[in-house]
């Protein structure tokens, strides 16, 4: 029986990428694996056929061969050899799809495994954020054992090869016409055995307890900045490298101040006659200085006023963001009688000149609607 084409048996095109082999391979051997339908020639035949597609295609040399002779190419000694075991691309395919049926994930670092990352969450006022803080976290963590120095091992002990696996942490398995990788039962993948765990870490090779830690907080951080403090977070299994710590930062909201980016925001009420006449208002800046800010004649309610320089530091930069203040025209209440009169004196002398926008807005109402 003729063999069918490569392409065809795993459903690409002639110019598909590696890539897109290797996907089209894993979801075609997902549905026809010999494990999931025991018994089945049919499916055993597909597999067998999808794997000597795959070897073909996956190597530059070999397609470039098939695509100019076809199967040709191959029957003169030229071929795939035994389908006893697989190429190295081959064996990390299979163990994507199948490690976690056939047992754990190869762990390739022999026992000593990696310590998981940590995080902590951080709260800071605006003003800490402005000028940066130095702080001391107190952390419980798992820190490296020191009675056996992360090796898991009592005292005066050392950790043993593993006879099942001879140290590789794997051992094979024949299955049909392939051979499958999986980790060592016996060692559990770490490739050694310890006989006399330690009794301080039960041959762990880690403890926990409480660290004490220094952090620096740079000026100008803003909510929800993420600071990384490389091998501060959980201690390695068996003198594993440590995991990192993150710390999040969240900012308090202010009582007086809003932020956007480097800039700062404030709303500052002011009297309706200094908004009328104008003149200088004081005001406290995120340092604790006192600016004189100008108020023009006439400023309207809602009118923002900038502050050059009085806003918050960029981060990791010499320059500083900008103070606008919004100005909120305050109504008088609870006159006197004398005042009364004077507002109401000021009212009737009152012109379209004086109130602009009010003359204009009744003024195109009675337009719109008429009498």
């Amino acid at each position: 029986m003729a063999k069918r084409d490569y392409y065809e048996v795993l459903g690409v095109s002639r110019t598909a990428t590696e890539v897109e082999m290797k996907i089209a391979f894993r979801k075609a051997a997902m549905q026809c694996h010999p494990d999931r339908h025991p018994g089945d020639k049919a499916a055993e035949t597909r597999f067998k056929e999808l794997n000597e597609a795959y070897q073909c295609l996956c190597d530059t040399q070999k397609r470039a061969a098939y695509d100019r002779f076809g199967h040709a190419a191959f029957e003169h000694g030229g071929g795939f050899g035994s389908a006893e075991g697989f190429t190295s691309s081959m064996a990390d395919i299979f163990e994507d799809l199948f490690g976690d049926v056939m047992g754990r994930r190869s762990d390739r670092s022999n026992g000593r495994e990696r310590g998981s990352d940590l995080r902590y969450n951080m709260e800071i006022t605006l003003e800490e954020a402005y000028n940066g803080k130095n702080a001391t976290l107190k952390l419980p963590t798992s820190v490296t054992c020191e009675s056996c120095s992360g090796t898991g091992a009592k005292k005066g002990y050392k950790p043993k090869t593993c006879t099942t696996c001879a140290g590789h942490g794997r051992v094979r398995a024949q299955q049909g016409f392939f051979a499958i990788e999986r980790t060592c039962p016996a060692c559990q993948g770490r490739g050694e055995m310890i006989d006399n765990p330690c009794p301080a870490c039960s041959g762990s090779g880690r403890k926990t307890m409480e660290r004490a830690l220094s952090i620096n907080v740079p000026p100008g951080v803003e909510d929800g900045t993420r600071i990384r403090l490389a091998g501060e977070g959980e201690a390695g299994l068996r003198g594993g490298p440590a995991g990192d710590l993150y710390i999040f930062l969240s900012v308090k909201p202010h009582a007086f101040f809003q932020r956007d980016g480097a800039d700062l925001y404030c709303r500052v009420p002011i009297s309706m006659v200094r908004a009328a006449v104008g003149g200088e208002i004081h005001v406290h800046a995120i340092d604790g200085t006192e600016c004189k800010l100008k108020v023009p004649e006439g400023t309207q309610s809602g009118r923002q006023l900038k502050i050059k320089g009085k806003g918050m530091p960029v981060l990791r930069g010499r320059d500083h963001g900008d103070l606008h203040v919004q100005i909120s025209v305050e109504t008088p209440q609870n006159l006197t009688k004398r005042q009364r009169e004077l507002l109401n004196e000021f009212e009737q002398e009152s012109s379209h000149q004086t109130h602009p926008e009010a003359t204009g807005f009744f003024a195109r109402m009675k337009e719109l609607f008429g009498k």
